[in-house]
């Protein structure tokens, strides 16, 4: 299994299924629930090895990878071929067009509200921290642009 492999050569950090303390979060966008409503029952926070989170992913997220992403997310969590879909449909859709302007843009694509702008400026350096880690035990450049 991918993760276990990176876990005995990168750290254990590619290897949570569910966001810690996900559940204990609220993440519907209200901007957006005309078009992609929020269930009460159904939590909205990340899952998955992108870590999907908040409605207006979880509905187009849904209707690209036959699931449905607002009624049942957890889906996500509890089928590996609906996560890893998921997760490739997440990055082909927001990482992949800025991933050459470097691993802060990566940031941004996933978490920038969260952590970007000033937001949360200890994550973000222990982002680039695990990054620049992983590129070491890998032999490779991080190249440039690493923060958001």
């Amino acid at each position: 299994m991918l993760c276990c492999v990176l876990t005995v050569r990168l750290g254990a950090d590619f290897c949570y299924i569910e966001e810690i303390d996900g559940a204990s979060k609220d993440y519907c966008d209200e901007d957006s629930i005309a078009q992609y409503p929020c269930s009460s029952s159904r939590g909205y926070h990340g899952r998955g090895p992108i870590q999907l989170s908040w409605n207006f992913n979880y509905g187009p997220a849904g209707e690209a990878n036959n699931f449905d992403g607002l009624g049942a997310p957890e889906t996500v969590s509890n089928d590996v071929v609906v996560s890893f879909k998921t997760a490739l449909w997440y990055w082909m859709q927001h990482v992949r067009p800025v991933i050459n302007q470097g691993f802060g843009a990566t940031i941004r694509a996933i978490n920038g509200q969260l952590e970007c702008d000033g937001a949360n400026p200890s994550t973000v350096q222990a982002r680039v921290n695990y990054y620049t880690e992983y590129c070491r035990q890998l032999g490779v450049d991080t190249g440039d642009n690493l923060t958001c």
